[in-house]
């Protein structure tokens, strides 16, 4: 680890303009207003802010920029940014906005060049590339990425394609486990050591976290922030409690 504060960070997935959240992708739950939740996480301490598009590549749609300027206006903590986003100009269009990064996730599998267009162009700390990764015995690291909000499996190796992400210019990964995901059974710590290891960029763990020990395990297997979703917008726990319960167990959090 770096000696830099782990962070954490709840994540909104987005669609029809209302927070939804599911188990494994599927059967989607209305979880409120975005700007709303957002103001509540950052009042209890969030790091950063997550927000996710997930039907916009589905549904062959672009993030919109407006709402991500609404939430823009109306916090002050870092915002990331994913959805839909294939071309230099729907980063740019999301950077204007307000976000402080933009991730891609099924189109940089499809054109791997736009990771380094991104990083070239904005920055690297912008360029965040997002790795929805399921069990799968077939590849050499047991997981296989999948697109299109977990639809379509590519055929790629998680551990290798984090690594080729991380050459071509992203500056974190976004991995989330697709197994683990909405299920409360904790992070995927397997898969996560084995991307921690293999890259030499942070890695923010997605997937399953519910409760304040889940988070220090993620910690503990290479994870430079933590993120989760179901739990903060049910009101399961709160930000603060788990970075109470982080630093009691000596990892750097901002209190």
């Amino acid at each position: 680890m770096s000696g830099l504060a782990v962070r954490i960070i709840p994540c909104l997935d987005f669609k029809d303009g209302r927070v939804v959240k599911g188990v494994k992708f599927e059967n989607l739950v209305d979880s409120g207003d975005p700007l709303e939740r957002a103001r509540i996480y950052e009042e209890q301490g969030a790091d950063e802010l997550t927000f996710l598009d997930i039907s916009a590549t589905v549904e062959g749609r672009k993030t919109m920029a407006k709402e991500v300027a609404r939430i823009r206006r109306g916090i002050a903590i870092p915002i990331t940014v994913g959805g839909g986003i294939a071309t230099l100009d729907d980063a740019a269009r999301l950077l204007d906005s307000g976000a402080d990064r933009v991730s891609a996730n099924s189109a940089a599998v499809r054109n791997p060049a736009i990771i380094g267009d991104i990083a070239s162009q904005f920055g690297v700390q912008c360029a965040v590339v997002a790795i929805d990764a399921a069990r799968n015995t077939a590849m050499p690291s047991g997981y296989e990425v999948k697109i299109a909000a977990g639809a379509v499996p590519t055929g790629l190796d998680a551990v290798a394609w984090a690594k080729e992400a991380a050459s071509r210019g992203a500056g974190e990964i976004l991995l989330t486990s697709i197994d683990r995901d909405g299920t409360s059974l904790g992070y995927e710590c397997t898969l996560l050591g084995l991307v921690a290891r293999a890259v030499g960029i942070p890695v923010v763990a997605s997937g399953g976290a519910s409760k304040p020990e889940h988070f220090l395990e993620g910690y503990r297997s290479g994870a430079s922030a933590l993120l989760a979703a179901g739990i903060f917008h049910r009101g399961e726990v709160s930000i603060s409690e788990i970075k109470h319960y982080l630093a009691k167990n000596n990892v750097e959090v901002r209190l």
